[in-house]
């Protein structure tokens, strides 16, 4: 019997160990389609975890590998029971980022740099809303309500009590300025975004336009942190269309690498504190004028 584990990283435990079996094969992705009588994307869907696999699958490709170990049959079984369970993202329908939420929602860190708005995590509601609102096109009232709720839900692993997400956030300045939702809005996020960044688990660091060309020019990114494999991540980029997940270690660790250059061109966080109650200072005089 297997532990209860999330079910985006089950799938993605188990995708990397069935992909492991098929190259001890000697075996490739289109033979074993062919074999199977599927398509070779739905192989490829199956060892990157993007879609969930049923135990008689699994039976039948421990058969195709020449698996021939009952327990480690039974225990592959097991893992596609569990990762074919629901997430409680599930419960909102169909929502974008879902396979980001789950791999958030078991992380131990997440290391981010964020270019143009406030990170999901630090946002307030009215400050979400009005990003929500302004940055997708033809989004219904009742889509933006429920969008609005997942990315709510999602900021409780900063206090889970199970264990707090150690979160590093390095934030460029025009995030600070650019007005979301109007200068009140603005101020109550910023607030908000001193206070958290007071947390022992959070650290938030401002990259000043001063900087001039720097690492993140080319865009957001996360990295993600998996408490069961510390020296391992997952690079995330989100598109608008189509997300991208990098897992290779050479990928991480040049993400890592650019992280460790923003934190070093970004303010210390003491001196972060003292330049986002500027940018305040500045939406507080905006919204007193007449």
């Amino acid at each position: 019997m297997v532990a209860s584990i999330n079910p985006t990283v089950g799938r993605r435990r188990l995708g990397a160990e069935l992909r492991r079996l098929r190259l001890a094969s000697g075996l490739k992705s289109i033979e074993v389609a062919e074999r199977l009588m599927v398509s070779q994307p739905k192989i490829s869907h199956l060892e990157n975890g993007r879609r969930a696999i049923s135990p008689r699958d699994v039976r039948d490709l421990c058969v195709l590998y020449g698996v021939s170990d009952q327990q480690v049959i039974d225990a592959l079984m097991d893992m596609a029971r569990e990762s074919g369970k629901r997430g409680w993202w599930h419960a909102y329908g169909d929502i974008p980022q879902s396979v980001y939420i789950g791999l958030e929602t078991d992380a131990a860190s997440v290391h981010a740099y964020e270019p143009m708005v406030v990170p999901d995590l630090l946002q307030t509601p009215a400050y979400a809303q009005a990003v929500i609102g302004e940055t997708v096109p033809l989004l219904t009232a009742g889509q933006a309500a429920v969008r609005l709720k997942v990315r709510l839900r999602r900021q409780h692993r900063i206090f889970d009590p199970a264990g707090r997400l150690r979160l590093w956030v390095v934030l460029d300045e025009s995030a600070l300025r650019r007005v979301v939702g109007g200068p009140e809005v603005m101020r109550e996020q910023l607030e908000h975004l001193n206070a958290l960044g007071g947390e022992p688990n959070v650290t938030v660091q401002v990259l000043p336009l001063a900087v001039g060309a720097h690492p993140g020019l080319s865009g957001q990114f996360a990295i993600v942190g998996s408490a069961d494999s510390p020296g391992a991540g997952v690079v995330y980029l989100e598109r608008f269309a189509s997300d991208l997940y990098l897992e290779k270690p050479s990928d991480v660790r040049h993400y890592s690498v650019m992280f460790t250059h923003l934190q070093a061109q970004a303010l210390d966080p003491a001196s972060t504190r003292l330049l986002i109650a500027d940018a305040i200072k500045s939406h507080v005089e905006a919204a007193n004028r007449p």
